[in-house]
């Protein structure tokens, strides 16, 4: 089974925790987009979406599925009843990497709204640790150096995302080389650096189940 086929399995198995008559949060990325042409088979039968970035958002409305803003929809319900992602990287605590596509910040904001954050991934995103992936920090353009001087300190190698502008208008920066062994430590500490937007350690907003796929079938890892 290719890379690909274990992606289209996870994104197809994630429509078991798709709830009818509710509003369902959409991620970013390559198997996220598998979700999404899985999901058109429920358009008539879900409420709608909210997208966590204008590239997933323009793809579900290709799809004719209904795309809220979450403002707006969370004046129609409490919460949305789930999060459907994948991740750069995850570990043995459902920890995870995210933030390659650079929509990590409003990843994290759906992710927040939602009752429940089902993570789809293949077997080549699991690690020990987290930090084999670069660790995206979104930052405004003004705490660029700041930032990366922060990064320096922590062990990592900032490197700027060359060409790259986030849809909240910001920079991304990448750190490579760090190694995580505490994951909510280190998120909470980014968070904390003015000017930093967001960081792509989701600890707080870890996964809810991990749907991995092997090529054996889709590991469920609760």
């Amino acid at each position: 089974m290719t890379q690909d086929e274990m992606k289209r399995k996870v994104a197809e198995a994630a429509l078991e925790y798709v709830v009818d008559g509710t509003i369902v949060g959409v991620g970013t990325g390559s198997t996220a987009n598998m979700f999404i042409d899985a999901l058109a088979s429920k358009k008539g039968v879900i409420k709608g979406t909210v997208a966590s970035s204008e590239a997933t958002a323009k793809r579900l409305a290709g799809h004719g599925i209904p795309v809220l803003d979450l403002n707006d929809a969370l004046t129609q319900v409490a919460s949305l009843s789930v999060y459907v992602d994948g991740a750069d990287e995850f570990d043995g605590g459902k920890n995870l990497t995210k933030g390659g596509g650079g929509a990590l910040t409003r990843e994290k904001i759906v992710a927040a709204a939602s009752d429940k954050f089902i993570c789809i991934v293949d077997e080549t995103k699991r690690v020990k640790h987290l930090g084999a992936f670069p660790l995206p920090i979104e930052v405004i353009p003004m705490a660029r150096e700041l930032v990366a001087g922060v990064a320096r300190k922590l062990g990592g190698n900032p490197v700027l995302r060359e060409g790259f502008i986030t849809d909240n208008g910001n920079l991304i920066i990448d750190v490579h080389g760090l190694v995580v062994t505490d994951a909510r430590a280190l998120e909470d500490e980014l968070n904390s650096v003015p000017g930093v937007v967001c960081n792509g350690v989701f600890s707080h907003q870890g996964a809810d189940v991990v749907l991995m796929g092997t090529p054996g079938g889709v590991e469920t890892i609760v």
